[in-house]
């Protein structure tokens, strides 16, 4: 028995538009439904006190590392894990948003990276210095802080290692960002500029284009970007080096220059800090803080249990430990988590060379 031919005619502009809309619907009720199920989790965890007891960062990570595993195109790994993320962002906030403190005010590229971590449904709190994201999370005013921690090109922020010192926080997690500067103004010419506002790690991430472009240009440096975006719109002569939400924010659509970054993989790795540790994720990261003995062989002592045990270091830096003189700790990160096994015979041996040894956190790796 012969078959009918199928058609190759190709289908009409209402045709695909009526089969969008038929995907649209089937998508809205997908979501719906697992917001009810999200609901239930909810429920199934009895009557807990706020939005952080819902919030298992763990849990997170493994949903945004299947999504890419699942990802066969045509959208990029990065679109679906930002889709996906405000998805698990809406549907946690059915509880309680979620409120997370960050180095403001309105703009910032610390702001960018809460809603790359944590989606638009949380609460952004702006914060006037990492010293005060830190103490907002302590005292429980936000239930998580985020704070930068290393830039690829211009290396650490000693401000936020100093605050480990003392501060009893965990991290929760990290957010890479790649961070594109613009040169940012009123009038939208570069003939009219006396001076830039901008924080001096934008200035120290610019500073290559400056030369060849503004040399004689005053740099004026401020708390943070969008801070020098705010100063910069009063005025024709002035510019800011910031990013394009701090332009938007602050209403300086002209845009002169973009990017002016040196360099142009340039990346901000940010920490998510909270009041405490998670379970493992499957793919995480340890971050530790290292007292040392003053002895001949200290480092070494201290560094020769993790190579026993198959542990990988991927960073190590040096501060001034704030408790005598010439002392010194050391900020480790290491592969996997404070709960696997060779993580905790290093740690067993480590502890018998090093004055003291604490745990900042074992989290998720950042997912792109």
């Amino acid at each position: 028995m012969s078959q009918e031919p199928e058609s190759s005619a190709t289908p009409t502009l209402a045709e695909v538009r009526a089969r969008i809309d038929g995907i649209d619907r089937s998508i809205q009720s997908l979501i719906a439904e697992r917001a009810r199920f999200a609901h239930q989790v909810g429920l199934a965890k009895g009557p807990l006190a706020a939005a952080i007891d819902y919030y298992r960062p763990e849990r997170e990570a493994q949903v945004l590392r299947m999504v890419v595993d699942r990802n066969e195109g045509p959208l990029s790994d990065e679109v679906l894990v930002h889709l996906f993320r405000e998805i698990m962002s809406a549907c946690l906030a059915q509880q309680e948003p979620l409120k997370i403190g960050f180095l403001g005010p309105e703009g910032t590229f610390s702001q960018q990276a809460v809603l790359k971590h944590f989606g638009r449904s949380a609460h952004g709190m702006p914060m006037a210095s990492i010293e005060e994201v830190f103490q907002e999370v302590e005292n429980g005013n936000a239930d998580f802080g985020v704070v930068p921690v290393e830039n690829s090109g211009q290396g650490t922020i000693q401000v936020t290692l100093d605050m480990f010192l003392t501060s009893n926080l965990k991290i929760c997690g990290e957010v890479e960002l790649r961070v594109h500067q613009f040169l940012l103004s009123r009038s939208g010419r570069i003939e009219d500029i006396e001076r830039i506002y901008s924080h001096p790690q934008s200035f120290a991430q610019t500073q290559g284009w400056l030369r060849g472009n503004l040399p004689k240009v005053e740099k004026v440096p401020v708390s943070s970007n969008a801070e020098g975006a705010r100063r910069a719109r009063a005025a024709d002569d002035a510019a800011a080096i910031a990013g394009e939400a701090a332009a938007n924010v602050y209403g300086l659509r002209k845009v002169i220059m973009s990017p002016i970054e040196d360099n142009k993989d340039n990346t901000t790795r940010f920490l998510v800090i909270g009041r405490q540790l998670f379970p493992a994720s499957g793919h995480d990261r340890t971050s530790v803080l290292v007292f040392i003995k003053d002895q001949p062989g200290a480092l070494f002592n201290v560094l020769s249990p993790f190579a026993r045990h198959g542990v990988s270091m991927s960073r190590i830096e040096s501060r001034p430990s704030h408790q005598a003189k010439w002392e010194y700790a050391f900020f480790i990160d290491l592969a996997g988590h404070v709960e696997d096994e060779p993580m905790r015979q290093a740690f067993a041996e480590l502890e018998e060379h090093a004055a003291q040894v604490k745990v900042l956190g074992s989290y998720p790796v950042a997912v792109p």
